[in-house]
């Protein structure tokens, strides 16, 4: 099931706030409140929006998912954050302490994307070096 950009922007605005109202959810997604609304409805038919928690259903969830951990040149934090931030497959990024300077949580929809971005994270000015973990298997996820 093909879902596009912005059923990925409604359901991020869902995930963060679950009841907003149509209204604020089209004008932050720059459409109208019918074709919101249609968009939502469709993707309760097609089981991909299972309960407004929102709990996302088996086509929204990621097939992969890595760990990225980088290490940074000195003073690169704010550069390589901004262009991680523009990845669409980065879901999140943390600073940490001790051997790696950062770690990226990514998720693809196949190989061949996690491979692309994780070729593209290792060549972001400012990464030194960098080490992907990919997940075989999730036994605790309490996002899901």
């Amino acid at each position: 099931m093909q879902i596009d950009e912005t059923d990925r922007a409604l359901v991020a605005a869902l995930s963060e706030n679950a009841r907003l109202p149509v209204a604020d959810l089209a004008r932050r997604l720059g459409i109208a409140r019918t074709t919101v609304q249609a968009r939502i409805d469709r993707l309760q038919d097609r089981g991909l929006i299972t309960g407004f928690t929102v709990r996302r259903g088996p086509g929204l969830r990621p097939a992969l998912r890595a760990t990225a951990l980088l290490c940074l040149e000195p003073r690169a934090a704010a550069a390589v954050l901004s262009r991680l931030k523009s990845l669409s497959a980065v879901e999140a990024v943390h600073t940490t302490s001790g051997r790696f300077d950062m770690i990226a949580t990514i998720s693809a929809d196949t190989t061949e994307e996690l491979d692309r971005t994780l070729d593209t994270i290792g060549e972001v000015q400012g990464v030194v070096s960098s080490e992907s973990l990919i997940h075989l298997s999730t036994k605790i996820d309490r996002l899901a």
